[in-house]
């Protein structure tokens, strides 16, 4: 996890020219990815919705048509990851690791939604990695396809709605010196985002050993 954490924070230089150099595809792309697919794990999904809220603001994107796009990608991308669980299921368990895929990922995932249930899927939108893996996990476990759907939807309003939108007021409010404060606020984003997880991951590490 702390290596994936310096792996975020070496994108905060880039993120900014990452949005303005692919615009609003390159966005819902990674949307798109994060949420539904293996690779998508290490990709600075809250903070990158926030800096486009932010650019929104200035006249790079049109905040509604921003907003509309990432709910879209984020149900569409969390319905393949269901998808992707429901198929192969306890398969990605055996499955070896690889330059995209880490089997520890998934039992973190795993083992949140065994805590959290379906609300997982709306929780796990704000979190590193359970955001990827929560669906897949969710089609592992058979979830009712409705109910997932029913909390899908409602994350990727939560989430696709909520992040932009705050980086599209703050914008608004502090104007053109948000440049100045921009990275200090990603880099506070993704801490604080990472230190969520590791707090989860924390209390199941200290969970699994008291059952031994």
């Amino acid at each position: 996890m702390l290596s994936e954490l310096g792996d975020l924070i070496r994108l905060l230089s880039d993120l900014p020219a990452v949005i303005k150099t692919f615009g609003l595809f390159g966005v819902w792309t990674i949307v798109f990815v994060e949420t539904g697919l293996f690779f998508g794990v290490l990709l600075p999904g809250n903070s990158m919705l926030f800096t486009a809220g932010v650019f929104a603001s200035q006249g790079l994107f049109n905040i509604g048509v921003l907003t509309m796009g990432v709910f879209v990608c984020a149900v569409l991308g969390n319905n393949v990851g269901y998808a992707t669980g429901h198929r192969f299921g306890r398969r990605l368990f055996t499955k070896e690791d690889s330059w995209f895929f880490h089997k520890k990922h998934l039992i973190t995932a795993h083992n949140f939604y065994e805590r959290h249930g379906k609300q997982t899927i709306l929780m796990a939108r704000f979190l590193p990695i359970i955001r990827t893996f929560g669906c897949i996990v969710a089609g592992i476990a058979e979830m009712n396809y409705r109910t997932f759907l029913i909390y899908n939807v409602g994350g990727g309003v939560v989430w696709g709605f909520g992040m932009p939108l705050l980086g599209y007021s703050l914008g608004n409010l502090i104007g053109e010196d948000i440049d100045k404060y921009l990275l200090p606020i990603i880099l506070l984003i993704i801490t604080t985002s990472c230190s969520t997880s590791l707090f989860h991951l924390y209390k199941e590490h200290r969970r699994n050993k008291s059952n031994y």
